[in-house]
């Protein structure tokens, strides 16, 4: 009668590890090293809701500094990496504001609310996808600054995945910054 018990003893542990196994990992804070995946800025440097993607088999998501990057990452078709889990900012989230968009303010990508087509650049100066966790909230920013509310599903692939055009006024300085972040990041993977 011992023996039946701890097969099923075992069976009970190995369902609660597998349970385990298949939650998503949790977010993780944004700080002063957060770089963006895209442009290897770091995020704090620019205003606007930021993104984490949770990579199957990488112990760090990679962060970016427009949910609309994030979004246009998951639906291109050459990654190297499943997507576990993404994470947005929740810009309707207490003390959230677009200069600081909240480091800790997560939420799921596939549970936002986003207003899809406002006159609100993202921190890169692409338009942006703005999300929210009460689709109210999202609704009131539509309606001060346009656009239309979506679920992360409804957002068309024109609204992340179309060229952005710029206004070509990059600086000196900022290729300079570029090219210094550039090979650092070759020196890094030399390591």
């Amino acid at each position: 009668m011992i023996r039946p018990a701890l097969l099923w003893l075992a069976v009970l542990a190995l369902a609660a590890c597998s349970e385990d196994a298949a939650a998503p990992p949790a977010p993780v804070a944004m700080t002063t090293e957060a770089v963006g995946y895209y442009c290897q800025m770091q995020l704090l440097e620019h205003p606007g809701p930021k993104a984490q993607a949770h990579l199957v088999g990488l112990p760090q998501p990679l962060f970016f500094s427009q949910v609309r990057d994030v979004v246009a990452y998951q639906r291109m078709p050459e990654q190297s990496h499943a997507v576990n889990v993404v994470y947005v900012s929740d810009m309707g989230a207490p003390g959230a504001s677009w200069e600081e968009p909240g480091a800790e303010n997560w939420i799921a990508a596939t549970e936002a609310h986003y207003v899809v087509g406002s006159d609100i650049a993202g921190g890169m100066g692409a338009p942006e996808l703005i999300p929210f966790s009460r689709r109210e909230a999202a609704e009131t920013f539509a309606a001060r600054h346009g656009g239309q509310v979506m679920a992360l599903a409804e957002i068309p692939d024109a609204a992340v995945l179309a060229p952005v055009e710029t206004d070509g006024t990059a600086t000196a300085e900022d290729e300079a910054d570029f090219q210094r972040r550039l090979e650092a990041l070759g020196n890094e993977q030399e390591r």
